[in-house]
């Protein structure tokens, strides 16, 4: 089984949205795929389960899954390909150290107590000024 036929064997797993978090639930999706893909957990070319599939199996809507491939497809993390389905596409070592800075920020903001709106703020500004 190559990697890409064992990640999407794989994926969602056991991961669940979470309803009572504040971060929209194609928010959280569109998070986790990324986190998978940077993690290597899912490899490039996997194929991701077709939307309506993956929101039954999450129990969302299937707008909330397609919004999450959407934006994950703009943003170059995924590939559309019509009836072959929404694929991970191969990513470099700058996304992944890009991802484990946010990671640490994210963490950092959480452990002093910051919302994940006061979080947002933060990085905003921090962007703005560079």
């Amino acid at each position: 089984m190559s990697p890409a036929e064992a990640g999407a064997a794989t994926f969602p797993g056991t991961w669940k949205p979470n309803t009572g978090s504040s971060v929209p639930l194609f928010e959280q999706l569109r998070l986790n795929i990324i986190e998978r893909a940077d993690a290597g957990t899912l490899a490039a070319g996997t194929r991701l389960p077709a939307v309506r599939s993956l929101a039954a199996e999450l129990g969302v809507a299937p707008h909330t899954v397609a919004r999450a491939y959407k934006e994950l497809e703009a943003a170059g993390v995924v590939a559309t390909r019509g009836r072959n389905g929404t694929v991970v596409c191969a990513r470099d070592d700058a996304w992944g150290s890009l991802t484990a800075s946010a990671a640490e920020f994210a963490a950092a903001a959480k452990a002093r107590g910051a919302s994940f709106a006061e979080a947002v703020q933060l990085l905003a500004a921090a962007y703005d000024r560079h």
